[in-house]
């Protein structure tokens, strides 16, 4: 079966299945939690759905029939609201957890999405997404699973996305984690084990080292870190950075305005003209409006980068004090050193253009350098695989990875 055919299998049975098990605004309210303001179920798939999908996608991905023997439950959605903070201000935020509909002490994934600039993409308003579909049943393998929607997007729409930004994407996934144990403390007949898994890709790789190494420097952290799966993430901005202003064409110019507009919110005092020529520069602070695509962004811009930054920026960015707050700004949201000490595999595609092979191959080498083993810690490269290809393949082989550490603790 083609990739094509599979996904449109995958939508038609699954739209089948789900919404005829769809709740009617079901709603459990909680109260005395320090995290946790709500959870609303927002549909339930069957056991049934799961098995037929599972059974579609491995004509595409072989591996994924290995799952076919551990699906033993069908999962119930809920969108989950919770207290987080943003610059010392409290803040709603919101997410998807999934969870087994079969009793039993659970371990939880936490999966962090990628780049994303609509609000109607968000992890829990776009149930039609195929990856969240995908990660939504993988509770029925025996994992809780966590899909933060990040600031700016979810409930917390009315602001804008900090992308990029290291302390709040770091607080925003941990406290959503906390929000969950809060969450599954209310259910009967479900608990936690502690365990926690870490998946990100793209941006959501990057978030995901972030979270792995504030975790690992936290030991009161109250979840058990059993593995982390880190997936084509800018770990080193600066090195990404580096890497495009060498390039005469960059595909994806919408991603560099994003960060930069971020930047310019969270305080950054470079004028924006001194880094991007006219005319893109007078629409970088205004084109993030949460109803335009990727797509139709990079429409507004150029994929040519001698036109989209300035001749300045692009000869003196890390020798000129002018940008000396920009480097140290994209220095600040780097991964910060650190040598893991939990199992964790670095995916990327060979073929990315948009985050190179080098973001990832230096960082693994950092972390051999730094006296992490070969064993705890290691490369996966995705021969032939771009950006966008490399996203569910990525995705089924953390899943399998994280399969093999769970079950074979039992």
């Amino acid at each position: 079966m083609s990739k094509k055919l599979f996904l449109l299998f995958f939508s038609i049975v699954a739209a089948a299945f789900v919404s005829c098990d769809k709740m009617d605004d079901v709603e459990t309210p909680v109260n005395g939690n320090e995290y946790l303001i709500e959870a609303e179920l927002q549909f339930a798939i069957p056991k049934t759905v799961i098995d037929l999908t599972i059974a579609a996608a491995s004509a595409e991905y072989e591996e994924l029939s290995a799952i076919s023997d551990l699906i033993h439950s069908g999962v119930d959605v809920y969108k989950i609201t919770y207290k987080t903070t943003f610059d010392n201000n409290p803040v709603v935020a919101s997410g998807v957890v999934a969870i087994p509909n079969v009793d039993g002490e659970y371990p939880v994934l936490s999966y962090q999405n990628g780049t994303n600039t609509e609000h109607n993409k968000a992890p829990s308003v776009d149930s039609e997404n195929q990856l969240f579909k995908m990660l939504k049943m993988m509770g029925s393998t025996g994992f809780i699973i966590s899909l933060p929607d990040y600031l700016g997007f979810g409930e917390s729409d009315d602001m804008f996305h900090p992308y990029l930004h290291r302390e709040s994407t770091v607080q925003t996934v941990t406290d959503m984690l906390e929000a969950v144990r809060e969450f599954i403390d209310d259910k009967e007949g479900i608990s936690l084990n502690d365990d926690l898994y870490l998946a990100g890709y793209s941006q959501g790789g990057w978030a995901t080292m972030q979270v792995q190494q504030a975790i690992e420097a936290d030991a009161g952290f109250a979840y058990n870190l059993k593995a982390s799966a880190c997936s084509a993430g800018p770990y080193n901005l600066t090195t990404l950075n580096e890497y495009v202003v060498g390039l005469e064409e960059y595909p994806q110019p919408y991603f560099l305005a994003y960060i930069f507009n971020s930047y310019l919110k969270l305080g950054l005092e470079t004028p924006v003209n001194t880094v991007f020529q006219a005319p893109y520069a007078d629409k970088i602070e205004t084109m993030f409006d949460g109803q335009t695509s990727g797509a139709d962004l990079n429409a507004e811009l150029t994929t040519t980068v001698s036109d989209f930054f300035t001749p300045e920026y692009l000869s003196g960015w890390n020798t000129d004090e002018n940008y000396t707050p920009v480097l140290d700004m994209l220095h600040d949201n780097s991964v910060p050193a650190f040598v893991p000490s939990v199992p964790t595999k670095l995916f990327y595609g060979t073929a990315d253009t948009y985050v190179p092979r080098i973001v990832s191959e230096e960082k693994y080498d950092d972390f051999i350098a730094a006296g992490a083993s070969t064993n705890l810690v290691q490369k996966v490269p995705l021969e032939g695989l771009d950006h966008p290809g490399g996203v569910l393949p990525a995705g089924v082989a953390s899943i399998l990875w994280f399969l093999e550490i769970k079950n074979a603790a039992i």
